[in-house]
């Protein structure tokens, strides 16, 4: 039987890849643990939150098989070959880098860092402990954007000269947490939406991004010093121009991406929705 985790993570084929997830996140629960667990090849052994009880309480909801004391105790269980790293942005990177220097492979959510610095760091550390480092970009596995991708690469709407992504949504109540408060940690509408849109950018076009203009805004849902809303432009380094707005302010607007080229364009809506892909494991 085929084994598509082991084969990505270079591990024997006919061996179970064990996953212990960093960060009791609603992302992990309601997104990735249900997924693992599913896929061919691979289980969740347990949950490390810097929180215990709501670690235990995560790992009797999704009856996964411990809820670990501490990232120390996690790293160290040879059971585990690879980690999801989803705590809040100010932690990746300390704790992926401990989590490669234990010979873990590790996905970790957007953004992969706070600065260049960091990422850098990031990268060096997965590079020289010989694991693979892969930072969470969902929409990639999403069908929407493959067919998207699928057009532009055929020649079917011609040569893109623009794109448009609007990723603007009301943050739901049971997010408006540090998200909206706590500027260290890595809050805001940039470092939690604007990410997926580069990545759509750079996986839909197969392009690269090589200017950014954007003006970001407090909106009165955020703390006064977080931006909770932003509107900009993109070129790709084959001139396409791509407008975007995220936020967490804007209730009704939908999501969605435009795709606009010299032979046809192609509208495709609620495909950045936060709810595409969920697979609760419960």
């Amino acid at each position: 039987m085929s084994r598509p985790w082991g084969a990505l993570l270079g591990v024997n084929q006919m061996d179970e890849i064990g996953w212990a997830l960093i960060g009791a996140s609603f992302m992990a629960e309601d997104y990735v643990a249900g997924v693992i667990d599913a896929a061919s090849g691979a289980a969740v052994r347990g949950v490390f939150s810097s929180s215990p009880k709501r670690g235990r309480a995560m790992a009797t909801r999704c009856a996964l098989p411990r809820a670990y004391a501490s990232l120390r105790q996690l790293l160290s269980d040879d059971t585990v070959q690879a980690v999801y790293v989803s705590t809040t942005n100010e932690l990746h990177a300390a704790q992926t880098i401990e989590a490669t220097r234990a010979g873990k492979h590790v996905l970790c959510e957007k953004p992969l860092a706070l600065d260049l610095d960091e990422a850098a760091a990031m990268i060096g550390a997965a590079i020289t402990n010989s694991v693979v480092l892969a930072t969470c970009h969902n929409f990639r596995g999403a069908g929407t954007h493959r067919k998207l991708r699928e057009l532009v690469a055929a020649g079917t709407l011609g040569v893109p000269v623009a794109m448009r992504i609007f990723h603007a949504e009301y943050l739901p109540p049971r997010l408006q947490t540090w998200r909206l408060t706590n500027q260290r940690a890595g809050a805001g509408a940039i470092l939690d939406l604007t990410p997926h849109d580069a990545d759509v950018v750079r996986f839909v076009l197969e392009d690269e991004i090589e200017e950014v203009a954007a003006i970001a805004v407090n909106q009165g849902l955020a703390a006064a010093e977080i931006e909770d809303a932003v509107m900009g432009v993109m070129k790709t380094s084959k001139g396409t121009l791509v407008s975007f707005h995220d936020a967490f302010t804007v209730p009704h607007a939908g999501t969605g991406v435009q795709v606009h080229g010299t032979e046809a364009s192609v509208v495709a809506t609620g495909i950045m929705a936060r709810e595409i892909g969920r697979a609760s494991c419960r």
